[in-house]
């Protein structure tokens, strides 16, 4: 019998994604079912513009963000280090691909993002990157060749379709095509898996099947 299936999409450049880790890995042996990850390349700029635009309301907001995660951090024992720069993290989602396709992914996955939010990791260096995979098992050759071959296609198609199903941050959690973003939406995501019939309720004239 198939197990239910929850698509994941993340970025580990968010912080709301990695404090939100050890409860989405916690699902599986919870709930049974299955976790389906895939990247969700945040394009910074896109969303947040330049930084000659923004704000001093916007700045608040973030300072605040941080702030906050950095709370659900701590209570996790999670060292937490804002970020030092913008990061294109193009080279740590394909490694996810990657990692998942030759059988390390959980190493890879916590690897990065704890390294990443401790300063320990350049995410948007290839190098940094496959040392990592190096150093959780991988080939460093047969990154590069993925890197330098079917990578970009197949990480662009994952952001398309993301898109298309109305993802737009992370982390964001697919259950039966119904979209739960953030991790403080994880416990409304249990309900519908627990009782996937509330779907009507919940979105009324909304739900489509």
């Amino acid at each position: 019998m198939n197990k239910p299936r929850v698509r994941i999409y993340t970025d580990y450049k968010s912080p709301y994604a990695f404090v939100a880790n050890k409860r989405l890995f916690e699902l599986e042996d919870a709930y049974g079912v299955e976790l389906e990850w895939l990247p969700y390349t945040l394009r910074v700029a896109e969303f947040m513009g330049t930084v000659e635009e923004r704000t001093p309301h916007f700045w608040r907001k973030v300072r605040y963000a941080y702030m906050d995660a950095r709370r659900y951090a701590n209570a996790q024992g999670l060292t937490m280090k804002g970020p030092r720069r913008i990061y294109d993290a193009f080279y740590s989602s394909v490694g996810m691909l990657f990692s998942q396709r030759h059988g390390f992914f959980r190493p890879y996955h916590d690897t990065v993002f704890h390294r990443f939010w401790s300063h320990d990791l350049e995410i948007d260096e290839l190098s940094a990157i496959t040392d990592v995979i190096e150093s959780v098992g991988g080939s460093a050759s047969e990154f590069h060749n993925y890197v330098a071959g079917p990578s970009r296609a197949e990480h662009d198609r994952i952001i398309d379709e993301a898109e298309a199903l109305g993802v737009f941050g992370v982390p964001t959690m697919v259950f039966n095509n119904e979209l739960f973003w953030g991790g403080d939406r994880i416990d409304m995501l249990i309900e519908r898996i627990k009782n996937p019939e509330t779907i009507a309720l919940a979105l009324g004239s909304r739900h489509r099947k």
